[in-house]
Parts: C-alpha cells; structure tokens; sequence
C-alpha cells in the first residue's frame, strides 16, 4: 500500500507541471495551426507514464527492493519492457513523426487546408475534432482506446508496484498501434474540403474567414451560401477571406455554407453580434 502510495505521489509530481504548463502555454502540444494535435497529446501521455513507471521501479530497487540483485534475472521488473511497453510507445510516436509528414506535405501542395485556429485558450474538445469544430469518429476513438490502455497500465501497475511492468499481453499494443494506424490513414485520406473558422456582418456586407478557399480551374472564386441561398464572393488577396453582399431579408441567424472546387465545407451558424448585459434595476 506504501508503495503503490509513492508511486502516485511521483505520477502527481511528474504529470502536475507538464498539465500546469498546458493549461498556461499549451504550444508545445499543438500543430500547425494552433489548434491542439492529436497525435502530440498522447505521445506526449504515453511518455509520461513510461517514465513514470521506470522511475517508479527506479524507486522501489532501491529501497524495498533491496538493491541491484531486483533488476537481475530474465523475469525481473523490466523484462516487458521491450516485448509490450516501447511497441505501446511506439504506436503513438509512428503517428506522431507520420502524421506531420503528411499534413505538412499536403498543405504545401495544396491539398489539405488548414486554417489558423481562433485565438484563445485551447479547449480539449480539440483532441477529438476536426477544423471545423466537429468531432472526428477517428480521434475520438484514438484518444478513447488510448486513455483505456493507459488506465489498465497505471491500475496493473499499481496493484503490485514491487512487481515492477506489469505483465500484459504482448498483443495489447494493438490497442495503440490499431488506432494510431486508423488515424494516420484518416490523416491521408481527409479532403480538402473548405473550412470556416468564423464570419462577421457588417451593414450588408458578410466576411467569412477560413481556409480551403480556393479557386476553381476555371479561376471561379469559391461560392458562399447563406440559408440555402448561393452568393457570389470575392477573396481577399491579403487574408483569403471571403466577402459578399447579403440580400436584404437576410437576418441572424445565418447559416453559412463555402463551396470551392466542388467541395462544401461544414454548415457554419452566424447568431449575430454578441448583445451586452443590461445593467439590472439595483446596479
């Protein structure tokens, strides 16, 4: 029991800066466009509890453990580390390095956009999104099955700290691999559907910015609908976004569609400028 109590001390002193300098400064976990990555999160999870554990172990040999002769033998406490814990790592880490190839490269060819994400704090819903703010099956289940294999970890691991690794299945790290692999694939074959990030309204003018918002072949720029409704739009050369003209029954709320290249981006809803608070009577 004092054992299994000193390793979750050293997991809080482990994991409770990295999640203070996340909630403060969260770039380190983000991707191109600001927005959380995936990918980065759970190598970044899986690393923290493998160093965890060895230090953890570390600990142990060295106090109850009684020194070096714990280390020893062919079923000592490190003896899954390289059948079970580094494919476990290893998963996460293939989709991490493979998935930045891949974005990086599609973005410069011009084949995925990726829009700035908008400013502020960075919530975690992110993990298990696309750009459009909706979730994505794939990451969900990624960070899902993820957060599983981590808890069966951490709970074994626990249970019989003086055992060292736990002694799971050798075919446990499907359950990283499987969906790192389900989610590199998503990466390759995710189109480059036109996405809005956010639109304004200004008298009759609608600005809506995002990215994916390129010209057709023919040099047609990209089609805005608003509540079913098509509207020409001219690019802005300097930011890309688009701006058209709203005809005058248009009112909040807007729903708002961008169709470039044949590709429509998801419905996007314009409720209005945000009212301020009416003072109350007692104020």
């Amino acid at each position: 029991m004092a054992s299994a109590l000193c390793a979750l001390l050293l997991l809080a002193a482990l994991a409770g800066p990295i999640c203070l300098r996340l909630r403060t400064s969260p770039a380190f976990v983000t991707g191109r466009d600001g927005r959380l990555s995936t990918s980065t999160a759970l190598a970044l999870a899986w690393t923290v509890i493998l160093v965890w554990l060895l230090l953890a172990i570390l600990g142990y040999g060295l106090t109850a453990g009684g020194g070096v002769k714990y280390f020893s033998g062919s079923d000592g406490p490190l003896s899954t580390l390289t059948t079970v814990y580094l494919p476990l790592l290893g998963g996460p880490y293939v989709a991490l390095i493979a998935a930045k190839a891949v974005v990086g490269l599609r973005v410069e060819r011009g084949s995925l956009a990726k829009p700035a994400a908008p400013s502020g704090r960075r919530p975690l819903r992110e993990l298990i999104a696309n750009d459009s703010g909706r979730t994505d099956l794939v990451d969900l289940q990624y960070v899902t099955l993820g957060a599983v294999t981590m808890l069966y970890v951490v709970l074994f691991f626990l249970a019989d700290v003086g055992a060292g690794l736990p002694r799971l299945p050798e075919e446990i790290w499907a359950l990283t691999g499987a969906p790192a692999g389900a989610y590199l694939v998503n990466k390759m074959a995710t189109r480059a559907n036109p996405v809005i990030t956010g639109a304004s309204v200004s008298g009759d003018r609608l600005t809506v910015e995002g990215g994916g918002f390129t010209p057709d072949p023919a040099g047609r720029p990209p089609l805005v609908t608003v509540d079913d409704t098509p509207l020409e739009a001219r690019p802005d050369p300097l930011t890309g976004a688009l701006t058209t003209t709203l005809p005058p029954t248009a009112k909040p709320p807007l729903t708002v569609v961008v169709t470039s290249r044949g590709l429509r981006s998801d419905p996007y809803c314009y409720e209005g400028p945000a009212v301020p608070a009416q003072p109350s009577a007692g104020d």
